[in-house]
């Protein structure tokens, strides 16, 4: 939809903010060391894309990034994909965090369900870990280029497995231990492991789960895998009769006069595999390099999310989601990285705005969906927490309506910065997000990062702005996938971003660009629903049914029939004690024909149990449109990717009594 009034402003910057900010002092250097004046944020972030390369340069030098040889150029093909950033150069992750190590501060904070009471690591404890695993890993041949995965829960044990790998140049693969075995496998088969480090059980919503049968499953079910090393989480002291060969973390930590050492790396070299949610097909094996993310996360850390040494930076995730390793550079600018393992509903909604005032975080991050379940079930945490630290609030995982803004100006703190923010696991960090120099205006985001050539296409891939359009990159970045593991010639790489608009990069969000430069995503233009010719985003729909106090949960899907028909279906989860009568499907109508337009009306409401998600917590809209158009259930979704797999039974019995 277009922009035509101003939204209701949520949060200002002051001038002392924008005096101090890291973006400031950037903008100073780039005066001082090169001449250039800007005024503006949108002047700066033109440079940024319409200069990619003495932008990204200045980003290397400002930074002060550590090479180990002279890189030849700075882009030697602009292509996408084939991009290649500073070749000759020989630089290494882990080695730019361990820059930021300080006696003054911990490394770490970290609470769970089983620590509610919390503790901190120190650097010296980290660097002795990092160094004691590193050293075992090469004694066991594990070099550079060589893949370690990782069945772990988000503890401390977690983040020094992965800067042990990253320091002698293993690539690194993690999935957190909820998910089920066959899912493991079809992520971890992809890049046979040499190594596997897992625990044997976590805890989550007061309940234990043991994890040693799915361990042996899995070192069972990965060709060329060698060592086992098993962490005692659930039974702290234990030591169990797994039925694969394993050595436990702690004696892998008592490995002799281990000193901490960095192997050089090209710039591309693989840092870690991610993957794809996976829920209708083979995940994809993503492939990034050493120097794209250490460039993009310094530059996205520093200037976006404005991090200082000594803040306490928070993001509630798991290893399973790339937030996960975008949380992990929080310690590339010295922040205190807080970490928690657990339910963020147990024992209730408050646990995590809790871990806010008790570990006196500073940025505060998680999924919009989370705001909008604290929105809805009244959670006051300013009224009840002292949240005098927290200086931001960072959301993604999805669209956060336009009340969620509210919420967190209104119930949370009237002076937080809200930097919502939007990217994906393709590139392990934001496309758009928070800007310290700029405003923010409730449903929106700030703006488009630096050096992020982010635009809005329409059918015809021509520009557009005011108006919802495709999101595309048209120029490459340094953290874009350096390849896909196991994908010859990058066929699966150029079906999943190219396949639209050759050679520029589509994202597949809807999204629309202000004249202010601000932006608003719509959702997933793969689950678009195209009523009467008109296109709607998915997150259209929700953020007008997330105002109805009666809905607690809702999804949407549109099906094509026969004939050139169509059906739009809305699921809803209800409130406790609330009834779907006609009462409240007309207040669910009303409310989308007032917010939007009478396209956006469904067909039919319906009750659902529960809405299905992904581990990671993304709504499957296009696993239920397939179910209900006909697919058998195992085929239309990976159920082991699946938080609530269950509750898909309930779609497939409505597809045969529906159609």
């Amino acid at each position: 939809m277009a922009t035509h009034s101003l939204p209701p402003l949520v949060w200002s910057p002051s001038d002392s903010f924008i005096r101090e900010s890291n973006l400031t002092h950037y903008n100073r250097w780039l005066q001082r060391e090169k001449g250039l004046e800007f005024h503006e944020y949108r002047q700066l972030w033109e440079w940024s894309v319409t200069h990619p390369e003495p932008f990204w340069e200045s980003i290397w030098q400002y930074l002060a990034i550590q090479s180990h040889a002279p890189y030849q150029c700075i882009l030697e093909e602009a292509s996408m994909p084939g991009a290649k950033w500073f070749p000759g150069s020989r630089v290494n992750y882990a080695e730019h965090i361990f820059r930021a190590a300080s006696d003054d501060r911990p490394a770490i904070f970290f609470q769970s369900e089983r620590v509610p009471e919390g503790r901190t690591v120190s650097w010296a404890e980290l660097q002795a870990q990092v160094a004691a695993l590193a050293s075992w890993l090469t004694r066991q041949g594990v070099q550079a280029g060589d893949r370690v995965a990782a069945y772990l829960p988000n503890i401390p044990e977690a983040t020094a497995a992965f800067l042990a790998c990253c320091s002698i140049g293993a690539v690194w693969s993690s999935c957190s231990p909820d998910f089920g075995v066959n899912s493991v496998l079809d992520r971890f088969r992809q890049i046979h492991p040499k190594v596997l480090i897992t625990v044997d059980g976590y805890v989550y919503g007061g309940k234990r789960f043991s994890r040693l049968e799915e361990v042996a499953g899995l070192a069972g079910g990965l060709p060329g895998l060698e060592h086992v090393v098993l962490i005692p989480y659930l039974e702290e002291g234990t030591h169990h009769s797994l039925t694969c060969p394993h050595v436990y973390w702690e004696e892998v930590l008592e490995e002799k006069n281990a000193g901490l050492s960095f192997t050089p790396l090209p710039f591309d070299h693989p840092i870690w595999v991610l993957y794809s949610s996976g829920t209708t097909g083979m995940p994809k094996a993503i492939t990034h390099g050493h120097g794209g993310v250490l460039l993009e996360h310094y530059k996205y850390l520093a200037f976006h999310n404005e991090v200082h040494p000594g803040e306490r930076f928070f993001w509630y995730t798991t290893t399973g989601w790339m937030m996960w390793n975008f949380v992990q550079a929080s310690l590339l600018l010295g922040a205190v990285l807080v970490l928690y393992d657990g339910s963020p509903g147990y024992p209730n909604l408050d646990v995590l705005w809790d871990l806010a005032s008790r570990a006196g975080i500073t940025h505060f991050g998680v999924s919009a969906p989370y705001l909008v379940t604290c929105m809805k079930e009244g959670v006051m945490p300013g009224a009840r927490y002292d949240l005098s630290s927290l200086r931001s609030i960072g959301s993604t995982g999805s669209p956060l309506p336009p009340e969620a803004f509210a919420y967190v100006k209104d119930q949370v703190k009237p002076d937080v910065w809200l930097c919502s923010m939007s990217g994906g696991t393709d590139v392990c960090t934001a496309f758009v997000g928070g800007c310290p120099w700029e405003p923010v205006y409730q449903g929106e985001i700030q703006c488009r990062a630096l050096g992020c050539a982010l635009f809005a296409y329409d059918d015809l891939g021509r520009p557009v702005q005011g108006r919802v359009g495709e999101m595309v990159i048209t120029q490459p970045m340094p953290s874009m996938p350096v390849f896909f593991w196991n994908d010859p010639a990058n066929q699966r790489y150029r079906e999943s971003y190219f396949d639209m608009y050759p050679g520029i990069w589509r994202h597949g969000d809807w999204v629309e660009i202000t004249d202010r430069g601000s932006l608003v995503i719509y959702g997933r233009s793969d689950a678009t629903l195209n009523r009467q010719g008109v296109r709607i985003g998915t997150a259209e729909i929700y953020r007008s049914v997330d105002k109805v106090p009666d809905v607690k949960d809702s999804l949407v899907v549109h099906l094509e029939m026969a004939g050139g028909k169509d059906l739009m279906l809305l699921f809803v989860v209800l409130t406790q004690g609330a009834s779907l009568d006609e009462s409240l499907k007309a207040t669910i109508r009303g409310q989308l024909r007032s917010d939007f337009s009478p396209r956006h009306v469904p067909d039919t409401i319906l009750e659902a149990p529960d809405i299905p998600y992904t581990i990671s917590g993304k709504k499957m809209e296009t696993p239920v449109k397939k179910i209900l158009m006909g697919a058998p259930i195992e085929r239309a979704a990976n159920l082991d990717s699946m938080r609530n797999p269950g509750c898909l039974d309930f779609f497939d019995a409505l597809r045969k009594n529906l159609f």
